[in-house]
């Protein structure tokens, strides 16, 4: 057996063999509580909301096709040109009574053939919500043993008492 190993064994015996004077001896007492205060934070909480409103929507439709208008105007706009040009000048203003009539039968068109159609609809909006509530982390407690004021934080309230472990050990010299 080497020097070390036998060294080891040497302090585990001896360590055993020492008088309980040198070891720790943990008691647990009660100690009266004198005051608690609850650790409290404020909590800021977002909430989505979403507001719906109904509602009645009126919108134009076409209803007949705009095709017919707009060549009964093609056809007066380019009577009309015919009429005012004359010589070179009257296939130029045949030309643009077309252009100008055809537009304004389409116009004329669109405008007396839309027809008016009403329905309801729900249009939603989400906008955010904040609250803010208050939420009790822990409690402060305050406590006297032995003469001794002593705080500690604990998670729940202990009520009256509260259970202290005491340890008892030797002084150094």
């Amino acid at each position: 057996m080497n020097k070390f190993a036998m060294l080891g064994i040497a302090g585990v015996l001896g360590l055993a063999a020492a008088p309980a004077s040198l070891a720790q001896y943990d008691q647990y007492a009660w100690a009266r509580v004198t005051d608690v205060q609850p650790i409290v934070r404020v909590v800021r909480t977002e909430l989505p909301r979403r507001e719906c409103v109904t509602e009645e929507v009126t919108r134009m439709t076409p209803g007949r096709s705009t095709t017919g208008g707009t060549l009964a105007g093609a056809i007066i706009g380019g009577v009309v040109g015919n009429q005012i040009g004359r010589g070179n000048g009257r296939r130029a203003a045949t030309a643009a009574g077309v252009l100008i009539g055809s537009g304004i039968g389409h116009s004329n068109a669109v405008r007396t053939n839309t027809t008016p159609q009403t329905s309801v609809e729900q249009r939603c909006n989400v906008y955010n919500e904040y609250y803010e509530e208050e939420r009790v982390d822990g409690y402060r407690v305050s406590y006297e043993y032995g003469g001794a004021a002593y705080v500690t934080r604990m998670a729940r309230d202990p009520g009256d008492r509260i259970r202290v472990q005491v340890s008892v050990r030797p002084a150094a010299f």
